[in-house]
Formats: structure tokens, C-alpha cells, sequence
């Protein structure tokens, strides 16, 4: 099995949490591999050269590791209930990253392709809702701001400040 930086567990054994390090589906997709099981999905969310028409020249994640850690072992546990995959191993970065890079990666194995993939869906669309891990971006005119439904606690929300003043 890939070893992981900090890496926590579900109570099968696989990868489940927040990482300061790269991600990589294909790791999760090893570590999720079992015999019984007929398909494994992944998905790689990367970090993107542009959003919502401005140029981003990196995202910064920031989160609540503890409870990051819990609420996904959480959600892997109610996609694996709902869905009846085998194994489902997620890891989310954390700090600063560059364009290209993975965000968030996913795999998913079950004995058949449609519970694979709805596990794989579900996953990601209850880290978007439920996750304590908020993403500012940065843009090439030296502005700054955390994303809508995104911002920390004791962050400043609203419009674009600069780089400078947000700590980046």
C-alpha cells in the first residue's frame, strides 16, 4: 500500500484525509484495489488557470485538520452505505498550490461500475458542502480573495485584496 504524510485512515485500512503533500488518484486507486471488486473510479479536482473569467496564478487551502479528517471518514462511510462500494480512499491538500496541481483526489472500488461512480460523486459533492477547508485564490494582478462559502473564521470575506495583506 502507498504510504501517505500524515496520513489517516478509514477502518478498512485506506488513505482518508488531508494532506500537505501531492495527491495522486492512481495511489488511491492502489490502495483501493481488491479482487472482489469489478471497477474502480477516480477523480483528480486540479487547480485551474483561470475561474469565473480572472487569471489564478495559485490557490491557497487552509483547514481545520482534525475535524477535516473526521467529516471525511464520515462521508466515506455514508457513500459506502449508500452506494455499496468495497473501498473508498480520499485525500484533500492543504497550503499552497500551483496550477496543474491536484486538489483533491478519490477512488472508489466496488463490485460493479454504477456504485463505483455514484460513491466517487457523492464524495466530492459532500466535500464541497461539508468540509472545514477553505480555498483562497490568487490572481496575476497581485489580488487575493477566498472563495464565496469559503472563507475561514476570522478571515476577512468580500471583495479582492492584495496578496500582500492576506498573508500570501
Amino acid at each position: 500500500m502507498p504510504s501517505f504524510h500524515r496520513c489517516p485512515v478509514a477502518e478498512s485500512g485506506v488513505p482518508v484525509g488531508i494532506s500537505e503533500r501531492p495527491v495522486s488518484a492512481a495511489a488511491l486507486a492502489a490502495a483501493v484495489a481488491a479482487t472482489a471488486n469489478g471497477a474502480i473510479v477516480t477523480f483528480e479536482g486540479r487547480v485551474r488557470v483561470r475561474n469565473q473569467g480572472r487569471p489564478v496564478i495559485r490557490l491557497h487551502y487552509e483547514s481545520y485538520d482534525a475535524m477535516a479528517d473526521e467529516v471525511l471518514k464520515e462521508i466515506v462511510a455514508e457513500a459506502r452505505n449508500r452506494f455499496g462500494a468495497g473501498e473508498i480512499a480520499v485525500r484533500h491538500r492543504s497550503g499552497s498550490l500551483e496550477i496543474g496541481e491536484v486538489a483533491v483526489a478519490i477512488a472508489a472500488s466496488a463490485p460493479h461500475r454504477a456504485a463505483a461512480f455514484d460513491s466517487v460523486r457523492y464524495v466530492i459533492e459532500q466535500i464541497k458542502t461539508r468540509l472545514p477547508i477553505w480555498k483562497r485564490e490568487e490572481y496575476e494582478d497581485g489580488t487575493s480573495r477566498w472563495l464565496e462559502g469559503a472563507v475561514p473564521p476570522g478571515a476577512p470575506a468580500g471583495d479582492a485584496a492584495p496578496v500582500a495583506e492576506t498573508g500570501a
